[in-house]
């Protein structure tokens, strides 16, 4: 589904700034594999949601999704097969937009463009059917601007539209992160729902340790570009934060760097 051969990333090359965001990562998810990535700060996990989806191209190594060669195709031309979750409940959807007319914007990412209206009663009624799964009552919403809605249901609208068109794979970057405990906790429980649901191939990138081992069914820790641990679903059932971190001081030789999201 995604293989990652040897990517290479390197920003402000040949200057004292350099810094190797990436340093040769090679990692494979199969179809429906949930992986969580953990990892301090500047350890790499936001370049590489980046070079997956096209907002940065690698500087070496390739990128396959579905069998097909992306390294080289623009962000624009991905979003066919890829959906994204920011961590910035204000990025994802256009505020000044209807929750109609944004469901709709995500009903055609995939599709080919045409000059009819993007929001037929067909489609209303679809949108009504989705937005019933979030048990939030944007069903009955459908003409306010998603520019007033909450921080948590702009962040459900925004887990809605990215995974509308069933995407080959999809990148969750903090997704709830800027989130109080309780949308938080709606938005996690949302995320399991529809990963399930649709079968989706998912990345997921946490600061939330216990969150990175209660989710999916793969975990893999970075540090300074690199993978340094990978943990299936066995291994994963049975670690705990204190193992975890136990684990990058045996692979470093080093304790984690202090990172109070980290330990949440």
């Amino acid at each position: 589904m995604l293989h990652l051969n040897h990517i290479h990333k390197v920003f402000n090359e040949g200057t004292p700034d350099e810094k190797i965001a990436l340093d040769s990562i090679n990692h494979t998810m199969n179809e429906g594999d949930f992986v969580t990535v953990i990892g301090s700060n500047g350890a790499g996990k936001s370049t590489l949601m980046n070079i997956i989806s096209g907002v940065m191209l690698p500087d070496m190594g390739t990128i396959t999704i579905d069998k097909q060669d992306v390294s080289t195709i623009s962000e624009f031309k991905r979003a066919k097969m890829i959906g994204r979750v920011f961590q910035d409940p204000m990025a994802g959807t256009a505020p000044s937009m209807t929750i109609e007319e944004n469901l709709a914007m995500a009903y055609s990412r995939n599709k080919n463009r045409t000059l009819r209206k993007g929001v037929t009663k067909q489609r209303k009624d679809l949108f009504r059917e989705v937005l019933e799964s979030l048990h939030l009552g944007l069903e009955d919403r459908l003409t306010a601007k998603v520019g007033l809605l909450s921080g948590g249901e702009r962040q459900a609208l925004s887990l809605l539209m990215a995974t509308f068109t069933e995407p080959s794979i999809l990148l969750l970057d903090e997704h709830t992160a800027a989130l109080d405990p309780a949308r938080a906790e709606l938005i996690t429980n949302l995320t399991k729902e529809i990963v399930k649901k649709y079968h989706l191939t998912t990345l997921m990138v946490t600061h939330n340790m216990q969150q990175a081992l209660d989710l999916g069914n793969k975990l893999i820790m970075m540090d300074k570009g690199q993978i340094i641990l990978v943990v299936d679903e066995s291994q994963k059932k049975k670690l705990t934060i204190e193992q975890l971190l136990n684990e990058f001081q045996r692979i470093r030789g080093t304790k984690l760097a202090s990172d109070r999201a980290l330990l949440t």
